[in-house]
């Protein structure tokens, strides 16, 4: 987004609120690679934006979750109105939360789903008015600030969640269950275990066992779901940092960097050097 026009609320360098108000559409480009957690809520405008390199078109009234370490590159856009609330893991992301509305919940973290939610005329009333009131807050200087902004953050989430779970199908039954613990786990292990029978052996389930749950979902592959999550940081880390391709490779659990640059060549159909040099 432009850096222009752009009023700005914080608290002590953890948690920040920014207004985006154009007389006149604008439109820019750039990438940034997520430090914090970040909410972006584009009330008026359109654009396409690459999130952790897919890409995603939208048009007015969105809401999209970013986390740590996502890589977010905008193609085009054209904003009127918009909010960002960005905040730091210490601030909101502690253990007591809902599964449901934690960091590691339905709308951060969650790298293979659309990041984007839509809410209606009356989610969006609601989603105003805590607006409206967390920035009221950040204006004064009172007791226990920082349980209020925080309490007002939890609410917006809260609202978020809500708004996706009634948009999108979200499943509860075995399958689903298997495949949340499955990514889960991919998440945590990535860069140590490649194999599905690894992963199989942590679920107490055969590798066969964990295809046929994926296959009833109309999931990738066991196998090209941790594929894919070893190339997402392989970009990542190509695009973001000035490491070399043997020490990523080493990184990402590969004994051999000869072998990760087949690996990833045949995956991308360009070898990491020029995937940096082009991207």
């Amino acid at each position: 987004m432009a850096v222009q026009n752009i009023t700005n609320y914080s608290f002590k360098d953890i948690f920040s609120v920014s207004t985006v108000a154009f007389e006149k559409a604008c439109t820019i480009d750039h990438s940034i690679e997520q430090n914090n957690y970040s909410i972006y809520w584009i009330q008026e405008g359109n654009g396409t934006y690459n999130i952790d390199f897919e890409q995603y078109t939208f048009t007015d009234n969105v809401l999209f979750f970013l986390s740590p370490g996502q890589v977010f590159t905008v193609d085009s856009e054209q904003i009127k109105t918009a909010y960002k609330l960005t905040f730091k893991r210490d601030f909101y992301c502690i253990q007591t939360h809902d599964a449901e509305v934690a960091c590691n919940g339905i709308l951060f973290n969650n790298i293979y789903e659309t990041p984007f939610v839509k809410p209606c005329e009356k989610d969006t009333q609601k989603l105003n008015y805590i607006l409206e009131n967390l920035i009221e807050e950040f204006q004064q200087n009172e007791t226990a600030q920082y349980d209020m902004l925080q309490s007002y953050l939890k609410q917006f989430i809260i609202n978020s969640v809500r708004i996706k779970k009634e948009n999108h199908v979200i499943k509860e039954d075995t399958e689903t269950r298997l495949f949340k613990d499955f990514s889960l786990l991919v998440e945590q292990n990535f860069k140590n275990m490649h194999t599905v029978t690894d992963y199989a052996n942590r679920l107490g389930l055969s590798p066969k066992s964990i295809t046929k749950h994926f296959q009833k979902l109309g999931a990738k592959t066991p196998s090209e779901f941790i594929k894919n999550r070893i190339l997402l940081e392989a970009k990542r880390l190509l695009i973001y940092t000035d490491k070399t391709v043997k020490e990523i490779a080493f990184e990402l659990g590969f004994n051999d960097p000869a072998y990760f640059t087949r690996f990833f060549t045949k995956a991308i159909l360009k070898s990491p050097l020029q995937f940096k040099k082009e991207y």
